[in-house]
């Protein structure tokens, strides 16, 4: 009877050491934070890593060793991240809250132009307006995308905003040449957080990149457009009672006139008649009114 040969594989000392060091990160910290560097330089991640001294310890491991390091650490939760391991990740470790240290993340991000072929992540728009660039070869390139030109004290003005690549759509080396004589600078590069497992919780965190701004002018438009319909339907709330208490009062007012005959208020009518009124009698004199006195 055959016997099965058994397989061993060999892990460098190396290797061993790193999944220790992670599996000793994953246990002390608060947070793990996984987050995308794909396509950042290598020294503006440098920079990061610099500024997050302190505060975070950075490590950029192999997919397999990341996933050892969290199967031997026995924090089961944390296995939710393994799908954002992708090509071009970072995992930060912290005792920072998860959302604090992605948002210091964000923050940390800087404009940055455009290349060829690249998707435009929104309608990148050219504004109206004063720029730079003498008249020349320019001139007829922004007009190649559309964009209406002046002359105006010897530079060229943009006559009205124009929409030269609409979101989603790849930008050309036409777009990309204009936006980078325009110092248009669509893009944003930096570390870009994914997910965050955070220990004290036992949750992971799959949408952290959140910019607080964008969120809040989110909410007030959602706010905005709630309030009328919550109003409405007779919704009450702390914020829509006074709205509703007044609108019942209009229609008690309205249905009390129609029960006894008595006519719709018309005194923003008669105010508006007087104001006419009295325009008439401060109105100067013609020239006809004035002929009698000569």
């Amino acid at each position: 009877m055959k016997t099965k040969k058994q397989i061993t594989t060999h892990v460098s000392e190396g290797k061993k050491k790193v999944v220790k060091e992670l599996i000793e990160l994953i246990k002390t910290h608060k947070t793990m934070l996984v987050a995308s560097i794909k396509g950042l330089p290598a020294a503006q991640f440098q920079e990061v890593c610099k500024k997050l001294r302190g505060k975070a310890v950075v490590k950029v491991p192999k997919k397999n060793l990341i996933i050892r390091a969290i199967d031997d650490s026995k924090v089961e939760k944390a296995k939710e991240l393994e799908g954002k391991f992708e090509e071009g990740f970072a995992i930060m470790f912290s005792n920072q809250d998860s959302f604090d240290l992605a948002l210091e993340l964000i923050k940390k991000k800087v404009p940055a132009r455009a290349k060829p072929g690249q998707e435009a992540p929104e309608d990148i728009v050219v504004p109206a307006g004063p720029t730079d660039l003498p008249p020349g070869p320019a001139i007829s390139e922004l007009g190649a995308l559309g964009i209406m030109v002046q002359i105006d004290k010897g530079k060229i003005s943009i006559k009205e905003p124009k929409v030269i690549v609409k979101a989603g759509n790849k930008i050309s080396q036409a777009a990309a040449d204009v936006m980078s004589k325009l110092d248009i600078k669509p893009f944003t590069i930096g570390v870009t957080p994914l997910a965050a497992y955070d220990s004290s919780e036992n949750k992971v965190y799959l949408a952290i990149n959140i910019n607080p701004e964008e969120a809040l002018e989110k909410l007030k438009t959602a706010y905005g457009k709630s309030l009328p319909f919550a109003v409405a339907i007779g919704y009450t709330t702390s914020d829509t009672i006074k709205f509703i208490l007044s609108k019942a009062q209009a229609h008690a007012n309205k249905l009390n006139r129609i029960m006894t005959g008595e006519p719709e208020p018309v005194a923003v009518e008669q105010k508006s008649e007087s104001h006419e009124i009295k325009k008439e009698e401060h109105k100067a004199p013609t020239t006809d009114a004035l002929a009698g006195f000569f």
